[in-house]
C-alpha cells in the first residue's frame, strides 16, 4: 500500500463568508496541491472540504498520515461520528448534526484508505500546514478577484 503524507486546510473570512481549501499531497518525490473556494460558507465546511477533496484526489486505497489543524475535524472523525451514525445523525443533545452532508462524504472517502489522523497547531511553523494556509487564502483570494462574493 502506497504511504501519502497530507496536509489539509480552510479558511474564511467572515463565519460565515467567503472561504477556500488547500491540499498538500506528497508520496515520495511526488508533490500535488489542490484548492478551492466557495463565496458563501463557513470555516468547517471548508476544514472538512480540505480533507474530502484531498481524499477524493487519491486514485487507489493507500496508508496515509493526514495533519489537520482543525479540532472539528480531528475530534469530528475520531470522537463523535461513530456515535452520531450510530443516533442516525443527531447530536447527544438529539439536534441534527451540522454540516451532515460532509461528515457523510468524509466517512465515505475516507473508508478506502487506512488513514492516520494527526492534528497540528496553526501558524507554528509546520512547512506543510503552512502551505496549505496559504493555498486555502490564495483560493479566496482568487475568487474574489474574480468578483464573485
Amino acid at each position: 500500500m502506497t504511504a501519502v503524507t497530507i496536509y489539509t486546510d480552510g479558511a474564511c473570512r467572515g463565519n460565515p463568508g467567503p472561504g477556500g481549501w488547500g491540499v498538500l499531497l506528497l508520496a515520495g518525490a511526488h508533490r500535488r496541491e489542490l484548492s478551492g473556494a466557495e463565496p458563501a460558507t463557513t470555516n468547517n465546511r471548508m476544514e472538512l472540504t480540505a480533507v474530502i477533496r484531498a481524499l477524493e484526489a487519491l486514485k487507489r486505497p493507500v496508508a496515509a498520515r493526514l495533519y489537520t489543524d482543525s479540532e472539528y475535524v480531528r475530534r469530528g472523525i475520531g470522537e463523535w461520528l461513530p456515535a452520531w451514525k450510530a443516533r442516525g445523525w443527531k447530536t447527544a443533545a438529539k439536534k441534527p448534526v451540522k454540516n451532515q452532508d460532509l461528515w457523510e462524504a468524509l466517512d465515505a472517502a475516507a473508508s478506502r484508505h487506512r488513514v492516520e489522523w494527526h492534528w497540528v497547531k496553526a501558524h507554528s511553523g509546520i512547512e506543510g500546514n503552512e502551505r496549505v494556509d496559504a493555498l486555502a487564502n490564495e483560493a479566496i483570494d482568487a475568487m474574489l478577484a474574480r468578483g464573485l462574493q
